[in-house]
């Protein structure tokens, strides 16, 4: 399930915030979700980041390099973090040449996903204010995707 509209799932592009690195999506997201950990909160400087899951095969960069930070899971893993190299915008979570789903960042895509009806995880992690839709899937931690 894909949190994008049909209208969204046509325009599969996004890039950073200087316009130095551009992608394309050549299928839409499987599944859209907003996560409350501390770790995306400081990713994103913000209350949650917002991820769009895809193959990594469906992701091609167009335009620019980015470079890869790595940082550790809470559960003892690896988390390859890509990022432009000029803004330092974080555009996408996993193993770009793997074969694992990756996060497309969400707040990188050229038309934002509808978050109407995204899952919420991490939802323990939420911060005091934000509000979560009622009748979405919630989960307290991270779960088995």
């Amino acid at each position: 399930m894909s949190a994008l509209t049909q209208n969204q799932s046509q325009s599969l592009s996004g890039g950073c915030q200087c316009g130095a690195v551009k992608y394309v999506l050549s299928a839409p997201p499987s599944k859209v979700y907003v996560c409350h950990c501390r770790e995306c909160q400081l990713q994103s400087a913000s209350a949650f980041g917002i991820s769009a899951i895809v193959a990594p095969a469906h992701i091609k960069i167009i335009q620019g390099t980015v470079k890869t930070w790595t940082r550790s899971t809470s559960d003892g893993g690896k988390m390859p973090c890509h990022f432009c190299l000029d803004c330092g915008t974080r555009l996408f979570h996993g193993d770009l040449n793997g074969f694992e789903p990756v996060s497309v960042k969400g707040g990188s895509l050229d038309i934002q996903p509808d978050l109407s009806d995204a899952m919420h995880i991490w939802a323990k992690r939420k911060l005091e204010g934000v509000i979560i839709p009622k009748g979405v899937a919630v989960f307290d931690e991270e779960p088995e995707f």
